[in-house]
């Protein structure tokens, strides 16, 4: 049963307040300095947190032709996660995959791992906060040399420091479910 997104937006919201917002000093994986971070992982690997983050997902891609959403390792996995399950309860079931910094030296040798995505599959990027965009965009690039088809990336927070301009440039656009503003900051 899909449930009302507003809703689902103001409890997500609470969460990050209470348990994923934090203030000090912190290096971020930008290399910039800040007063603050938010990890959004002490959500998504919650079972609330994860239900309520693929639900809205979910809904912001109902009636779009999608065929997989991923993200890089490790802010996307159990969002990756969440989704395929969702949208398999939801009778939408999409392929789900993970992005690797690099391929692996050993096994397969992936960078990409996940079920095999084919030339002009469309897929949706996702993560938990958006800074700088840096690894998403170099996720895009991993996945633009299948010929696997990424216009659109989507996150719980985005930090407003560049991302969203920097994912232009490499042509997607950024969707995301609250800016750092919504937390207050």
């Amino acid at each position: 049963m899909k449930e009302n997104t507003k809703e689902l937006k103001s409890k997500l919201l609470d969460l990050l307040k209470k348990r994923a917002f934090k203030k000090g000093k912190f290096i971020l994986s930008s290399g910039k300095e800040s007063a603050y971070y938010l990890d959004g992982r002490i959500i998504t690997l919650t079972p609330e947190g994860a239900y309520l983050v693929a639900s809205i997902i979910l809904n912001m891609l109902e009636g779009r032709r999608i065929d997989a959403v991923g993200g890089p390792t490790l802010g996307a996995d159990p969002i990756v996660g969440a989704l395929g399950v969702l949208s398999h309860i939801r009778g939408v079931p999409l392929k789900t995959f993970i992005v690797r910094k690099a391929a692996k030296e050993h096994g397969m040798q992936r960078q990409i791992e996940g079920p095999a995505l084919k030339e002009n599959d469309r897929a949706i990027l996702v993560d938990d906060v958006a800074t700088t965009g840096k690894s998403l965009v170099e996720a895009k690039e991993a996945l633009n040399k299948l010929g696997v088809k990424v216009g659109e990336v989507m996150v719980i927070v985005d930090r407003n420091e560049g991302a969203k301009e920097n994912l232009a440039k490499a042509g997607c656009r950024l969707k995301s479910i609250f800016t750092i503003k919504d937390l207050g900051v």
